[in-house]
């Protein structure tokens, strides 16, 4: 999705729009996982605190704080304007994100097949 910034952003409003919207629907389904592995990797008496811990501080405190190093990461980008700074920050900084969710879901524990009761 960080192509969604790159181009989009500096070139072609409609684009970017559509691009934004997708890119919405994507990083939403993303949650979909949690009923599914969650609950398998979490044991019954910790569900609760582990999948908030996971929105929490993964979704909210780190995801929050990118904004913060995109706004700092513009005035090191090239462009012509602060907009097209800003927007290959973005892209910068979403392709880290994305990159490095990828690599890390390898590491992810294997669920059981079975629920514990």
């Amino acid at each position: 999705m960080p192509f969604v910034f790159a181009y989009p952003a500096t070139q072609d409003l409609a684009a970017l729009r559509w691009g934004i919207f997708f890119a919405g629907l994507l990083t939403v389904a993303q949650f979909s996982f949690w009923g599914n592995y969650l609950p398998r990797v979490y044991p019954t008496h910790l569900r609760g605190t582990g999948e908030s811990f996971a929105a929490n501080i993964g979704g909210r405190m780190l995801g929050t704080s990118a904004a913060l190093l995109t706004t700092r990461l513009a005035h090191v980008m090239p462009g012509t304007t602060p907009a097209v700074e800003l927007a290959y920050a973005a892209a910068g900084v979403a392709a880290f994100v994305y990159a490095a969710g990828l690599a890390l879901s390898f590491l992810l524990p294997e669920p059981p097949r079975d629920l514990p009761e």
